[in-house]
């Protein structure tokens, strides 16, 4: 059975990641969403705080092992600060993870040290694709076996800082399984869109990418020929969704909750309205109730268990349902403001929306 304690480096980790969120990203979330940018160096201190690093063997220019149970907690306080700057600090393990989790030795010798040894990078990763029901193993972009090489088209939604990719991860679908391709910088054939508008989420830059006729070099294949299985890949994917919509509710519950024990109406506490006192306690059960599934679940991924994928997928669906009903009950507690731009449980609430579509746009 799991532990309910953290250990010592998990604490610290989060303390630090909690003070970020608070002191740093919160108070430049509004800002940051209505000028659709983060301020210069917001990213870089929360690189600093070496989530990333702290999963990479030390062989491979990091410090620690991979911890998906980690990450989720270190995840869930980020994104309680804002989860546009949360993904932004962990766009280069869009790169890194895929490579560190299924990639070759080769790969990760070669890949793996120029994105954790220097300062934060726009490493990137294209999976998502602009269809209905997309399923990230049965894609559209497809990739087909021509001599020494790969051909890649097909085209991509959501990909993060994709003009100044320092490198990229392309997921296409080849002889019916779906793999991961290492595209160095200026491939030849990928053709950058427009910079995509969203619900919410406006502070980190994503773009539509189209590849056309792109050569791969086998040795790019993630896994090299033999290939990979994208089962893990998809693990950490849905563990961080889940723990991106963990942290937004929690911001929501505490500020409606907060809110609503300080307003009066009619000389009455909010808080004492039985109707709000039931809702606040609904949010706060389901809270409690998917950070549990999560955890369990990134337990089930460090150890190896047989049904890891199963619970990670079932942790990716709670949260995403829990998300937009915590966040809109927000709104609602708060009345006429919770529509007001003034307070945060609106943009919360756009942001929250993307927890269910958002698969492959983050990983831990």
């Amino acid at each position: 059975m799991y532990s309910f304690e953290p250990s010592d480096e998990q604490k610290m980790l989060v303390e630090a990641v909690s003070r970020y969120a608070a002191n740093d990203l919160r108070p430049k979330a509004r800002e940051a969403e209505e000028e659709s940018s983060l301020p210069a160096g917001l990213v870089e201190k929360g690189w600093e705080l070496g989530l990333l690093q702290a999963s990479i063997p030390e062989k491979y220019g990091g410090f620690g092992e991979y911890s998906a149970l980690t990450g989720v907690l270190a995840v869930d306080e980020m994104a309680y600060g804002d989860m546009a700057g949360a993904l932004a600090v962990m766009t280069p393990a869009l790169f890194a993870l895929p490579i560190l989790l299924a990639g070759s030795e080769e790969q990760k010798q070669t890949y793996l040290p120029p994105v954790i040894e220097g300062e934060w990078q726009p490493y990137t990763a294209a999976m998502i694709e602009p269809k209905f029901n997309y399923d990230p193993q049965d894609l559209a972009t497809n990739a087909f076996e021509n001599d020494d090489h790969y051909l890649i088209n097909g085209e991509k939604s959501y990909v993060p800082y994709a003009p100044q990719a320092a490198g990229m991860i392309v997921y296409a679908n080849l002889d019916g399984k779906s793999q991961a391709f290492i595209l160095p910088p200026d491939v030849e054939g990928v053709e950058v869109g427009e910079r995509q508008k969203l619900l919410g989420l406006n502070a980190i830059p994503v773009y539509s990418v189209k590849f056309n006729q792109v050569k791969v070099s086998k040795a790019n294949r993630l896994g090299e020929l033999q290939g990979h299985a994208l089962e893990p890949i998809l693990d950490a994917t849905w563990l961080a969704l889940a723990a991106l919509g963990l942290g937004v509710s929690r911001a929501a519950f505490n500020y409606a909750r907060d809110y609503a024990k300080e307003r009066e109406v009619f000389g009455v506490k909010v808080a004492q309205k039985q109707a709000i006192a039931f809702m606040l306690a609904e949010m706060a059960t389901e809270i409690e109730a998917i950070r549990l599934l999560t955890w369990e679940a990134a337990w089930m991924v460090d150890n190896g268990k047989e049904e890891r994928s199963k619970q990670a997928y079932l942790a990716h669906l709670g949260a995403a349902d829990m998300a937009m009903m915590v966040t809109d009950r927000a709104v609602q507690i708060l009345g006429g403001h919770g529509y007001i731009r003034e307070h945060p449980v609106e943009l919360w609430m756009r942001n929250g929306r993307g927890i269910a579509n958002l698969t492959g746009l983050a990983v831990l």
